[in-house]
């Protein structure tokens, strides 16, 4: 199982990867990590969301739900990984 740090290293250099403006499906992140099989990318799943919440709290990425901005500490469904805007 990866760790949540190298969790918050792979969303980063995804995002990055992907560039501002662009965002990136949770599954590209435990697949990264897991593989393509889904059952080595599946039960990454819930920590890649965990991660993600840690790292919009810090600033680091834009959790998107349905194209806007989400409160990390309340959303459901189907959700997209970005860059912050720039100011």
């Amino acid at each position: 199982m990866a760790t949540a740090q190298e969790l918050e290293e792979t969303i980063l250099a995804l995002v990055t990867k992907r560039g501002a403006g662009k965002n990136i499906d949770p599954t590209d992140v435990a697949r990264a990590l897991g593989g393509d099989h889904p059952d080595g990318w599946g039960p990454l799943m819930q920590p890649v969301r965990q991660a993600a919440i840690r790292l919009m709290k810090e600033g680091k990425i834009v959790i998107l739900r349905k194209g806007r901005p989400a409160d990390p500490d309340d959303f459901k469904g189907i959700y997209r990984l970005t860059l912050p805007s720039e100011p």
